[in-house]
């Protein structure tokens, strides 16, 4: 195969993953909100796309694209490769999604790309620190938006207006002071995110709360707050597919750097991640709405605001992490506020089993379709 028809390929097959990966992520952005009734579907899913496209503007530090890139040696790096992780990562996203299991787009081409360097030049090829960063993240993206969701249910459903309030702007300045925001729209999102939950609050104890209107007033709410996991979805997501395809034009000889990353690749990979996300994903939205707690507007505030500051902080580390394994981890920690049981525990387990095995599996995946690729491709 020419060379250059070969690097056509891979960046279309890129493209492709990405797009999957928005209708396979749909359900992290709009499961809630479809839940609790606030949108209907059709509606979610635009609201969601518009959002995975405003990301383009707000991160504008690739960290995440450069973690994903250096997973594997410089050296060990060919367009075969590449190809083969892609095309694993396709054919497992599509498998996962078919059986409507929430698993990890991010990782299965992070998986995948480690598994077709191992089978090319074995497992030196790996870049051991990035590789720990993902994995580590497996656990801890969950179990920080488990906490950070358990955090601010008990906030919101506190009584006195004072003291969630105060509350609220206490963690608003200690994130604007020990958070490493890369870039100032990161950091006014987050604050912006903050002010609103005050006034919204505020307004409404003005008002005069009473079921209704503080019901209505999450309804409301909920569409800041899932706009805000969009956001932080788009942007952690659709850095994974440009780290590839900056990868594969320093490898073609197209571009010295990642640095070099031409404009057209965060464009074309933000618009693919928002068309993804308006092709919808109605079975995993079943299993991320409804069956592992059930979720009130309230609830699904609080859930998407914590994986939002989840996802907003883990790009400003570089870290690669999973929003179906933070959005996941949220919806659990405001079930157990109202009761341990209140979880099924039963469907999460079967999660957490899909989330280790997606890398392994990947790789596996990946190794295998190189060692059929390297025969007819040199």
């Amino acid at each position: 195969m020419n060379i250059s028809l070969l690097l056509i390929v891979i960046i279309f097959l890129a493209i492709c993953f990405d797009f999957i990966n928005g209708f396979h992520d749909a359900a992290n952005s709009i499961a809630t909100i479809v839940s609790t009734k606030v949108l209907t579907p059709f509606q979610a899913v635009i609201w969601a796309a518009f959002f995975n496209f405003v990301a383009f503007f707000i991160f504008r530090d690739h960290n995440v694209a450069n973690t994903v890139a250096k997973t594997v040696h410089k050296e060990s790096i060919t367009l075969v490769v590449i190809l083969s992780g892609i095309i694993a990562a396709i054919f497992w996203s599509l498998l996962t999604w078919w059986y409507g299991i929430p698993s990890s787009s991010s990782h299965t081409l992070i998986g995948g790309f480690a598994g077709a360097a191992v089978a090319h030049a074995g497992f030196q090829s790996i870049d051991a620190t990035s590789i720990y960063k993902t994995i580590s993240f497996i656990v801890l993206a969950p179990l920080i938006g488990m906490v950070i969701a358990i955090f601010i249910t008990l906030v919101t459903v506190q009584r006195s207006i004072w003291l969630k309030t105060s509350i609220i702007a206490a963690v608003l300045i200690i994130s604007m002071v020990f958070i490493p925001f890369k870039t100032p729209l990161e950091r006014y999102s987050l604050l912006g995110l903050g002010i609103v939950f005050i006034l919204a609050y505020f307004y409404n104890y003005i008002r005069g709360e009473n079921a209704y209107r503080t019901g209505n007033m999450f309804k409301r709410l909920q569409l800041v707050s899932s706009a805000a996991f969009s956001i932080g979805h788009g942007g952690s997501d659709a850095q994974k597919v440009m780290g590839i395809i900056a990868v594969t034009l320093v490898t073609n000889g197209n571009i010295h750097s990642l640095a070099d990353m031409p404009t057209w690749v965060p464009l074309v990979c933000y618009s693919a991640i928002a068309l993804g996300t308006m092709s919808g994903g109605w079975k995993i939205v079943k299993t991320m709405g409804t069956k592992i707690t059930k979720v009130t507007p309230l609830e699904g505030v609080c859930a998407e605001t914590a994986g939002a500051i989840t996802l907003f902080t883990a790009a400003s580390l570089g870290a690669p992490v999973s929003t179906t394994h933070t959005i996941t981890g949220a919806i659990i920690g405001v079930g157990a506020t109202k009761r341990l049981s209140a979880v099924r525990w039963g469907v999460t387990i079967n999660l957490i089993w899909a989330w280790i095995l997606t890398i392994p599996v990947s790789g596996l995946l990946a190794g295998g379709i190189y060692e059929v690729l390297h025969l007819f491709i040199k």
